[in-house]
């Protein structure tokens, strides 16, 4: 439907709604999708789809009403043919508006709501789905993995079109064998397509002096196998120091030593010297 259309059909207003003689109270109006016993908006699309439908606006007060109109959701961009308008008493509105599915939306499904909302700030809101067709594909890496101090960092990331539950296992090998191995475990996380997500894994028990190779391995359902590698040594700093000091102690007891015995080569040249 063309948006000029869709804004000549912004009100089809109906006949007046046969309701009981009893004046409804203040604030007696609601919302639904248009054509009734729908109880929320659902639709299927492929990526960059327009998708049009049209949302039911009642007052049933016995005064004018005024509202304004919005969305929210996960990336679903929606259009109504008009965002504010006046509702007469007794009288029901229809209101078209569009929905486009990204370009770049993945398959799956993409929640939001349309939200109504009247000049006394009193809000009602409809629950939108809209299920993204497409072919699925899973895809996961792990990646910058590092050694910080007592912890191993990494980074997922979901390269596929499909929402993730990665499984995790650690391993590092030192100079002598291995050092750490933990088996596989699911992660308490679910990662969206095209998401990147930081994590760590605790090391309290890591060697004191080693040099080591962390290897990470992650597998999703669906997605291949991935690996992530770091190298990291470990040296005791303290010790290190006190041997360094040590051996600048010995450097210098020993220069002290060289000069004393110059000086003392110097002195009884000079004593030879004085006799003769």
């Amino acid at each position: 439907m063309p948006y000029a259309a869709a804004r000549a059909l912004l009100l089809t207003l109906s006949l007046p709604l046969l309701l009981a003689a009893t004046p409804a109270a203040p604030g007696g109006w609601s919302v639904a999708p248009s054509g009734g016993g729908r109880p929320s908006f659902y639709a299927e699309g492929t990526p960059g789809a327009v998708l049009r439908d049209a949302l039911s606006v009642t007052n049933r007060g016995t005064g004018p009403l005024s509202v304004r109109l919005r969305a929210t959701g996960d990336g679903l961009r929606v259009a109504f043919a008009e965002p504010a308008l006046g509702v007469p008493a007794r009288t029901r509105a229809e209101v078209p508006f569009t929905m486009t599915v990204p370009a770049d939306a993945p398959p799956g499904d993409r929640a939001g709501r349309l939200l109504v909302r009247d000049s006394t700030g009193r809000e009602s809101a409809v629950r939108l789905l809209i299920r993204v067709g497409g072919p699925e594909l899973a895809a996961l890496t792990v990646e910058h993995v590092a050694v910080r101090g007592d912890r191993i960092t990494y980074e997922l990331v979901n390269r596929g079109t499909t929402a993730l539950v990665p499984r995790l296992a650690v391993h590092a090998d030192g100079v002598l064998g291995a050092v750490l191995d933990r088996a596989p475990r699911t992660l308490p996380v679910r990662l969206p397509p095209g998401r990147r997500l930081s994590l760590d894994e605790p090391w309290p028990d890591r060697p004191a002096l080693d040099a080591v190779t962390v290897r990470l391995t992650v597998t999703a359902p669906g997605a291949a196998r991935a690996t992530g590698r770091a190298s990291a040594r470990f040296v005791p700093w303290g010790a290190a120091a006190g041997t360094a000091a040590g051996a600048l102690s010995v450097a210098a007891a020993a220069v002290a030593v060289r000069r004393r015995g110059r000086g003392t080569a110097v002195n009884r040249g000079a004593a030879t010297g004085a006799l003769t």
